[in-house]
């Protein structure tokens, strides 16, 4: 079972690992029939990727049980001719098809759009890949800190002593590979809008240094656009905005953090009547001068003694209390017990087989009147033969004949 039913109908077919694969996980999500082509013994290596396995060393990875629940896994050697030709069988019933190798992948197999749309005239194939289709760089292997790095999305130094800050040392998630299914379900559930409405389909390309590049346009146009643009006189040299205290995180007495979010000046006056501070609504945080600089600095450390004195909850209910803007800095353990996070039903619960429950966060997409619960993902080819028969019309021989057979070694296995 998927998670809504806003796809409920839409039948996708998914030759995808690792990032790419959270396309079709959200579509899965909203409801799509989403079948993963999937070969050999171990199928997408996210399957076993991250630091941490469920049940055993070898249990399947987070990332698999995000990225591919609610999907149906059939076996196929897409090099082989039955392999080829139960995959254009397959796509012949299908909306579209996801493509999250390198780029030309399906191509390469002669199992790509030329040969789809003779199937399938309606038929989109979405291709995600690192580098795109085209390009000097089209075949390097690539992940998701590379795409950040090719557009300047994080800062990257390599010091005298590994590791280098900013990479394989770093904790801080890439924007680009989280971003990049979002943007391709974005695209391909636009071409199959338009295929519905004119019977045509298309090819569809989502490249992550694409999205990466295209992430901040305050970064990137304005490079672009440096000569036919001036610097705004109500910003400081460096880039930041003369009031910035206010937009600013402070620590808390408990030890703990907020981030104060009050550049509106009501939230800032609601704030300095809260903490009986309202000598400081006048002084000029607006006005770019010889004297900003230090004028931010005044009201920073003015700000920074005011949220010592309270801790982080305190603050929260103030703020909520008072109507004034601002948010908790959180842990990722913080935020599981946060309150607000509580409230929001922001988590589901399923059985594993083996394991017990478990717990998982929810689609960030809300359906009024229905309940987020899809099922846990497939084992390599689960579905192989059921899909085969009941999609593509396979008698029991056929779907046999067809199904990669480096993969019956895991028949069973629920999630692995």
């Amino acid at each position: 079972m998927s998670g809504y039913s806003l796809l409920t109908g839409m039948r996708i077919l998914e030759v995808a690992q690792l990032a790419p694969a959270s396309l079709g996980g959200h579509l899965a999500d909203l409801g799509a029939e989403v079948i993963k082509i999937e070969s050999g013994p171990l199928g997408d290596p996210v399957r076993v990727g991250g630091s941490r396995a469920v049940g055993s060393p070898d249990g399947p990875a987070f990332m698999h049980l995000r990225w591919n629940r609610g999907k149906k896994s059939v076996a196929l050697d897409l090099r082989s001719r039955e392999g080829k030709q139960a995959f254009l069988d397959l796509a012949r019933t299908c909306d579209a098809v996801i493509e999250g190798m390198r780029g030309g992948y399906l191509d390469w197999l002669e199992v790509g759009y030329e040969q789809l749309r003779e199937v399938n005239p309606a038929i989109v194939l979405c291709t995600v890949s690192g580098m795109g289709g085209d390009g000097p760089y089209r075949t390097l292997g690539t992940g998701g800190p590379v795409f950040d790095a090719y557009a300047g999305l994080r800062d990257v130094d390599t010091p005298d002593e590994p590791p280098s800050t900013g990479m394989a040392g770093s904790t801080t998630p890439p924007i680009a590979m989280y971003a990049l299914g979002a943007y391709g379900a974005m695209g391909l559930l636009a071409a199959v809008h338009r295929a519905g409405v004119t019977g045509v389909g298309c090819h569809v390309e989502v490249a992550g240094i694409d999205v990466a590049a295209a992430w901040m346009p305050d970064m990137v146009d304005a490079e672009l656009n440096k000569d036919r643009s001036v610097a705004r006189p109500t910003w400081l040299a460096d880039g930041r905005l003369p009031d910035w205290p206010r937009l600013e995180a402070y620590r808390t007495s408990d030890g703990e953090a907020v981030l104060f979010g009050s550049h509106v000046e009501k939230f800032w006056h609601n704030f300095l009547r809260a903490v009986d501070r309202e000598d400081l609504i006048d002084v000029d945080l607006v006005t770019v001068d010889e004297g900003a600089p230090a004028r931010a600095d005044m009201v920073w450390r003015a700000l920074t003694e005011i949220f010592a004195q309270r801790t982080r909850a305190e603050w929260l209910e103030l703020f909520v209390e008072h109507g004034i803007a601002g948010g908790p800095v959180n842990s990722v353990d913080d935020m599981l017990a946060d309150p607000h996070f509580r409230s929001r039903a922001n988590t589901y619960r399923v059985d594993y087989d083996g394991v017990g429950e478990m717990e998982f966060v929810v689609s960030p997409v809300r359906v009024a009147g229905q309940q987020f619960a899809p099922d846990l993902p497939p084992g390599v080819g689960d579905d192989s033969e059921d899909v085969l028969r009941d999609v593509a019309g396979y008698s029991a021989e056929q779907a046999a004949a067809a199904v990669d057979p480096r993969s019956r070694a895991r028949a069973g296995s629920s999630t692995g």
